[in-house]
């Protein structure tokens, strides 16, 4: 009996370490969403509010004039990111169907230590790597005198999430049950036709939730896209050669040094860029829910 309570209280006392550590997580979420938004929604109320319209219409960063606008941030950060997803989603895609449908092993234990060896670079080498080969190849073709462009954040991005995408979406097709491939093939299908119209349907849910995961990697990357961005205070986006400045580098170059007003339009740019990542990240899981319920 003496034991039994032992054991009981023992139980008691992990299910408590567990919920504990649990709550970490939450706690840590809302603490970081009051902290961000009091201090982001402080400049727009009081006597000396900053114009919210000004702010979020604006095309122009200017501290020392007192001029606040992030529409060009905001366009070009949708803009990088889109261009990063479109081109990143489907070269992953296919090679993460060549490392489980196609290739032989000894190949894929060639490719596979490869893409996790890219997953562990860390983002700055992505943004030196930019510097050093991306934006002098741009430079010979481009018709602006710089190479710096969004061109170049989209292509550092697009390499950046590779790993993640191809990782996850390989995961889902092996996962896919070999009967599923038998019946295509047995129907008459051919391999190709069998991969596409039986097997990546079947791993759909988690081929976009790998999107999901690159999104979330593309839209949050702050230094390699610093590097290669250009940041320029003002202007909008209207070719791919335009130099950019996103919504989280803008955040990174001045909040080391800001104060006043300057900082709390910064964390009001945090703001922007939270609520941003919520609606996609919330498209996006809606997209790969109803696709696992298909």
């Amino acid at each position: 009996m003496e034991r039994n309570k032992v054991r009981d209280t023992i139980e008691r006392i992990v299910e408590t370490i567990f919920l504990l550590s649990a709550l970490v997580g939450v706690v840590s979420v809302i603490a970081i969403i009051v902290f961000v938004f009091y201090k982001g929604l402080h400049p727009f109320f009081g006597e000396q509010a900053y114009p919210f319209l000004d702010f979020i219409t604006g095309t122009k960063w200017a501290p020392g004039e007192g001029t606040y606008g992030i529409l060009h941030m905001i366009v070009a950060s949708i803009v990088a990111t889109c261009g990063a997803i479109v081109v990143g989603v489907p070269i992953g895609l296919l090679t993460a169907v060549f490392l489980s449908e196609i290739a032989d092993e000894r190949l894929v234990k060639i490719i596979r230590p490869a893409v996790e060896l890219l997953a562990g670079i860390p983002s700055v080498l992505y943004g030196v790597f930019g510097v050093g080969v991306i934006v002098p190849a741009i430079l010979k073709i481009t018709p602006q005198v710089q190479g710096q462009s969004i061109l170049a954040v989209m292509i550092v991005l697009t390499i950046m999430i590779l790993p993640t995408i191809i990782t996850l979406s390989e995961t889902a097709l092996r996962a896919v049950p070999d009967r599923y491939r038998e019946a295509s093939l047995g129907l008459g299908a051919s391999p190709i036709q069998t991969i596409f119209c039986a097997t990546i349907p079947a791993a759909k849910s988690g081929i976009l939730s790998a999107a999901v995961l690159g999104v979330g990697r593309a839209i949050g990357e702050t230094m390699a896209v610093m590097l290669v961005a250009g940041n320029p205070e003002s202007g909008m986006l209207s070719s791919i050669w335009d130099q950019i400045r996103p919504l989280t580098t803008n955040i990174a170059i001045e909040m080391g040094y800001a104060s006043g007003q300057q900082q709390e339009m910064l964390f009001a740019t945090g703001v922007v860029l939270f609520i941003f990542i919520m609606i996609v990240n919330l498209i996006m899981i809606t997209i790969t829910k109803k696709a696992g319920n298909e």
